[in-house]
């Protein structure tokens, strides 16, 4: 299981993230192909030259092409594509996918996949709020996290193939977690913070306030535009953890509410002290990533 500037590599879902790794990488010299049931997504790449290739159906010749196969579909059309056809995919060759949750994806798709094939699961923390192939741009890469997700049925050669992948793309640091890791950190991070922008839009009608808002309510909703195909399949994937973080949250959220309720405000503030410090973290990480 390798990556190196050889390989050949499938990029299978040309959506934001898949299209931004097939152009990443073919601007970066390695021959790119793809597959989407979208025509149009296809011809879009190919004008492009983001990909050398392109097809609507999975064809067992061409997918038998590649050395490295990127899933960036939704993660139930992925464990679908390995039921039906990972007999297609070349001997030795490397698979890993993009998707947000991996405790019920990574574990399912290594016992579903024959034994000469080897699946590492990452994660690429990037995005917009918008969606096709079309905004694909390796930027949304730079200074972004990438993490690789593996279990003890990995090699070390494709931890180490998976890593190489990320740095390629452009990602500013890579990290390792187990599938458990991830989807705590997942749950908290993204999966948490976008039901707490979708609350936030639909609690009250504010489309009358749109003239008068700041910035404070456009950052913190700047996510609330979402795919809900997709981001209700990762909520229900992670649905235990993510109620634990949503558990925690409003543990959190109902404190602050009765500190106001009781005008303690000494106790606002130290909440103010505690989120001020911790913000300055993620500021300096950012900053260090420049």
């Amino acid at each position: 299981m390798k990556f190196d500037e050889n390989s050949k590599i499938l990029i299978v879902g040309l959506g934001l993230i898949g299209g931004t790794y097939a152009r990443a990488l073919t601007e970066k010299g390695y021959e790119v192909g793809a597959i989407d049931v979208d025509e149009k997504a296809i011809e879009y790449a190919l004008s492009k030259g983001w990909i050398k290739s392109g097809q609507t159906q999975v064809d067992k010749d061409y997918v038998g092409k590649f050395d490295v196969i990127v899933f960036a579909v939704y993660p139930h059309v992925f464990i679908d594509w390995i039921e039906k056809y990972q007999s297609f995919i070349k001997d030795g060759a490397l698979v890993t996918d993009v998707t947000g949750v991996k405790g019920s994806v990574v574990y399912m798709v290594q016992k579903l996949l024959r034994s000469d094939v080897e699946f590492v699961g990452a994660h690429p923390m990037a995005g917009r709020e918008v969606s096709g192939v079309e905004h694909a741009n390796p930027a949304i890469f730079k200074g972004a996290n990438y993490i690789v997700v593996p279990t003890d049925k990995n090699t070390s050669e494709g931890i180490e193939a998976c890593k190489a992948l990320g740095k390629e793309l452009g990602f500013a640091k890579i990290s390792v977690l187990t599938p458990e890791q991830h989807d705590e950190m997942a749950g908290f991070l993204s999966h948490l913070t976008h039901c707490i922008a979708v609350s936030l839009m639909v609690c009250k009608d504010s489309t009358h306030l749109a003239s008068y808002t700041g910035d404070s309510f456009r950052d913190l909703t700047r996510i609330a535009k979402i795919n809900d195909d997709m981001w209700s399949e990762l909520f229900l994937l992670n649905k235990d953890e993510l109620i634990a973080q949503m558990n925690l949250f409003e543990e959190h959220f109902d404190a602050l509410k009765k500190c106001i309720e009781t005008d303690d405000r000494d106790s606002i503030r130290e909440m103010m002290r505690i989120s001020t410090a911790r913000r300055r973290v993620f500021d300096k990480d950012a900053k260090e990533k420049q």
